[in-house]
């Protein structure tokens, strides 16, 4: 409950005397009750804490002048239902709690059932409870209040026992022992939980609630329970939009009052998941086997479970879920996950996930990950990531990435192998056409080799493994050369400011028309000066092999390659092979 602490008076420490007993003099006329109630606290030097919604603003008090306890005019202004406690300089006021159950109406039926109906209340206020769950924990059988607080739940007559349990957010659970073979009317109350050092936040309704409350819970006895209210526990997979569109508001309502309530059934079967052979409790209800004609809503699975279009679990499952289009799990998943379209994981992941389109984890995974267009893990990745398009890895790879467009890892362990791959950080090794190691190695390199006097390239990946764009030309109007290719490189620290790079690259030779394939294969090893931060020399001798099926010059293009003075040789077909240089600068 949620206490407003009213009326700061000045501070000071208070006489022995309890606070009720105080005899103060006070007169007032045609007064409204909080007004009074400061008057009061400023002469008796203590603080009133209450509930707001207990007092009527738009009721007047008049007192005669006269000495009186401040018992005696709290008893005039709260004639009825209330009660005064002292907490230090505290006078906390609030409604008598309301007798816990009472059986109003009750009639013995030979029917194979009967009816228990009635209303719940708030203990302290009297206000009645909408959405309160009311079940029976072992027929799992439920219903909710209405928005005046009214039940009506149907029992089987055939057993002799039986015990509703009344579940509400925020309020203590409580449980009545019914009498079997009776048709009923009952009144039942609830205690709201009291917070202890919780802070209360007032905002706009659309901004989420705290995810969890410390929430201290009276005992039998007299001890208290501090008990850890964690509010996702039942909300994590109904605040999804697969989850608001596929459960409905009564079923998301006892998710929510149900949290701490669970319990295991061997098998069961859904039609959907208001329909299932564990009832409106199936939420509630980890099975062994579970088996969803379209689709089921179950608290987890312990075993294997088969939707025919959906699974939605709002904890664990183990160890098999089979899905024909999606798989949505809000703790973790342990096995074998297959959805025809998406597998969604809300927690972590030990094991095969496989989707036609998309795997989701919101937590680190282990294992091997396939998906037909993405896989995306928000934490760490142990292990494989194989998908049609990309693979994303939230924090650390530790393992490979294989995918046809991109792959991301905040930090890099293993190995990454797309048409792009990028991250943060990296110790490992990076194979595609774009490599990109934000904190990485990044060069671009001006330079000159034996066929093309003008050149760049721009460097990108680690030390370990980096990738090459690279082109050139000879501006030579009778021996002109356009290229442009692709490489891969290492560099090797021999001392602070000198290193190896052994280079391979593959580059196409423009010599005057599209229709020849013109290929030339480098090998380099340049030794690599550092001079400052963001400039170093390199040079080095280069192996070239070049394949040509050109055997017509063009005006202006340089033919044949390499030229006349390089000794060349034969490698065999029409590849051509000999020894070279290239030497230039490193910026950044």
């Amino acid at each position: 409950m949620c206490w407003i602490l009213f009326f700061l008076g000045n501070s000071g420490k208070l006489q022995a005397q309890q606070l009720l007993n105080k005899v103060i003099q006070i007169s007032v006329s045609n007064q409204p009750i909080p007004d009074v109630l400061e008057i009061i606290s400023n002469k008796g030097n203590f603080y009133f804490s209450y509930n707001s919604s207990i007092i009527r603003k738009d009721s007047l008090v008049t007192i005669t002048p006269g000495l009186r306890t401040v018992r005696s005019l709290l008893e005039q202004l709260f004639p009825q239902g209330f009660e005064f406690r002292e907490s230090g300089q505290y006078i906390i006021i609030r409604r008598l709690p309301l007798q816990l159950s009472l059986v109003l109406k009750e009639s013995a039926t030979n029917e194979n059932n009967y009816y228990v109906s009635g209303y719940v209340r708030d203990n302290q206020t009297g206000e009645v409870v909408p959405d309160a769950s009311v079940y029976e924990k072992e027929r799992l059988v439920a219903t909710l209040t209405n928005r005046k607080g009214y039940f009506r739940i149907r029992l089987k007559s055939r057993y002799s026992k039986a015990a509703l349990t009344i579940s509400k957010e925020f309020y203590q659970d409580t449980t009545v022992n019914i009498r079997s073979g009776y048709n009923q009317e009952i009144r039942i109350t609830l205690a709201p939980v009291e917070l202890q050092g919780a802070t209360v936040v007032v905002g706009p309704s659309n901004l989420p609630a705290p995810d969890s409350l410390y929430m201290a819970i009276p005992q039998p006895d007299s001890s208290t329970l501090l008990y850890l209210y964690k509010r996702m526990d039942s909300l994590r997979v109904q605040k999804t939009a697969l989850g608001k569109f596929f459960l409905s508001s009564r079923l998301k309502m006892q998710s929510i009052n149900l949290g701490r309530f669970f319990t295991v059934r061997p098998v069961q079967v859904s039609f959907t998941p208001g329909l299932s052979s564990n009832g409106r409790m199936n939420a509630q209800v980890v099975n062994n086997f579970s088996f969803n004609v379209l689709g089921g809503y179950s608290r987890g699975v312990n075993g294997a479970e088969i939707g025919g279009i959906f699974n939605l679990n709002k904890k664990d499952v183990k160890y098999v879920q089979v899905a024909g289009v999606l798989n949505l799990v809000g703790g973790n998943m342990s096995g074998l996950q297959v959805g025809g379209v998406h597998n969604m994981v809300l927690d972590s992941v030990k094991g095969v996930q496989v989707g036609g389109v998309v795997n989701f984890v919101r937590g680190s995974f282990t294992g091997g990950q396939i998906g037909g267009v993405i896989n995306y893990t928000n934490h760490s990745v142990t292990g494989v990531q194989v998908a049609g398009v990309g693979n994303i890895s939230g924090r650390e790879m530790n393992g490979i990435q294989i995918s046809g467009v991109f792959n991301y890892a905040k930090r890099l362990n293993g190995v990454q192998i797309g048409l792009i791959n990028i991250a943060d950080s990296s110790d490992g090794y990076s194979i595609g056409l774009i490599n990109v190691v934000l904190k990485g190695y990044h060069k671009l390199a001006l330079y000159s080799t034996d066929i093309t006097p003008f050149n760049a390239a721009f460097k990108t990946g680690n030390h370990k493994l980096y990738s090459i764009l690279l082109g050139g030309v000879h501006p030579d109007t009778g021996r002109r050369v356009i290229s442009f290719g692709y490489g891969i490189g290492t560099e090797r620290k021999i001392s602070k400011s000198f290193s190896l790079n052994i280079e391979a690259s593959t580059q196409y030779l423009f010599l005057g028309s599209w229709e020849y394939t013109n290929l030339l294969t480098r090998g380099t090893v340049n030794l690599h000066w550092k001079i400052g931060r963001y400039f170093s020399l390199f040079a080095g001798p280069a192996f070239n092999v070049y394949q040509s099926d050109q055997d017509t010059k063009f005006h202006g293009y340089a033919h044949p390659i390499p030229g006349e003075s390089y000794k060349s040789f034969s490698l065999g077909g029409n590849r051509t092979g000999w020894f070279g240089w290239n030497a230039g600068i490193h910026l950044f």
